[in-house]
């Protein structure tokens, strides 16, 4: 599959990953829908890059939001080439924590926003390609969604989190194989530590310290480089039913 003049759904797509993934869409010549609850900084996004983006604001564990926003980009420009989730959050808590034990309803919020979400808008994303023409590849789609390292070698603190991710790793296989007859893809990338929004926030010592934990390169990955796996994967029809850890080879301490 293509950016060029197709449509890709992008949830989280105001900011970090989802932001950098918008951009490399539009930069192909291709079109993307902002799926995100923030706003402000989609309006920003579209105002910079143009009527090649749209914004459907979204709550991703709503399922009727979420069939909304798939129907917006139906009727955009060309095929609805994919879906790449990049919405998410994480809480870190202990299970037993100076301040007591951890919240199950803190638990169950990172499970259905990161997990429940993604599920939404492939599942529905998944349903509305199935109905597409194929292009000249037999392909109707492709879906990339975003786990983590986290869901590998998770840290002290991250059991939601980790759950959550180690989830999105487990039903990639089984949903590319299902979804194979339709000539749908479905990928994961699993990101080490990266330029995001909650990183931007600590001071700059500290992310240096953090990036200097990457064998190489000894930095922080940046978001461009998360879509520029995501737009070679779309290009590269035998890339299925796989996790990539993009993380510069690092593997997570305990704490």
């Amino acid at each position: 599959m293509e950016f060029k003049n197709n449509t890709v759904i992008v949830t989280g797509g105001a900011s970090g990953l989802g932001e950098a993934t918008v951009r490399r869409i539009v930069a192909a010549g291709g079109n993307a829908l902002i799926v995100d609850i923030q706003q402000d900084r989609a309006d920003a996004l579209i105002a910079e890059l143009g009527d090649a983006v749209q914004f459907a604001k979204t709550n991703v564990m709503d399922s009727d939001q979420c069939q909304a926003a798939v129907d917006k980009a139906i009727a955009m420009q060309g095929l609805l080439a994919g879906v790449v989730n990049c919405a998410g959050t994480g809480v870190p808590a202990k299970v037993l924590g100076r301040d007591g034990v951890h919240s199950a309803e803190q638990f169950m919020k990172v499970i259905n926003i990161n997990l429940l979400g993604s599920f939404n808008m492939l599942r529905l994303g998944a349903e509305a390609m199935s109905k597409q023409e194929t292009n000249d590849k037999n392909e109707r789609g492709v879906i990339i969604n975003t786990a983590s390292v986290a869901a590998f070698d998770g840290q002290i603190g991250q059991a939601a989190y980790s759950a959550s991710k180690g989830a999105i790793v487990g039903m990639t296989l089984p949903i590319a194989r299902e979804l194979a007859r339709f000539g749908i893809r479905v990928m994961t990338i699993a990101p080490g530590l990266f330029e995001t929004p909650l990183l931007a926030a600590l001071p700059e010592e500290a992310k240096e310290s953090l990036g200097a934990q990457v064998p190489f390169p000894p930095r922080l990955g940046k978001p461009d480089e998360f879509a520029q796996l995501a737009e070679q994967i779309f290009e590269n029809t035998m890339l299925n039913g796989e996790t990539i850890r993009l993380d510069g080879a690092i593997r997570m301490a305990p704490k």
